[in-house]
């Protein structure tokens, strides 16, 4: 896999129990992306948050319980919306796969 580590960062110190975790990686020809934002919209697509990706392609947000957009920002290619279901006392791990936009002439 290109040294991309599968799922978001290490949940060590996080109490899961009582959090609303979404977090994942960001690659591109299954190698980590490193140069990339995530943006957290709300269920009416309202920004709410944004972080940059780590050097391994990972993110996390402690988000609320409900419907939420991620939104992935990273230079040659095109914006990427996933949609997510948050909730307490869970973590959702999503792996998101960006495809290369070709050059323009």
């Amino acid at each position: 896999m290109c040294g991309a580590t599968a799922g978001g960062p290490s949940l060590e110190g996080v109490n899961v129990a009582v959090e609303a975790v979404v977090q994942g990686v960001v690659t591109r020809g299954g190698a980590p992306v490193s140069t990339a934002y995530v943006r957290l919209l709300d269920r009416s697509g309202e920004f709410t948050a944004e972080v940059p990706v780590s050097a391994t392609g990972q993110f996390r947000f402690f988000a609320g319980p409900g419907t939420w957009t991620l939104r992935v920002l990273a230079p040659r290619a095109e914006a990427v919306d996933r949609v997510v279901e948050a909730a307490i006392g869970s973590v959702v791990d999503i792996a998101i796969e960006l495809d290369q936009v070709a050059a323009q002439a």
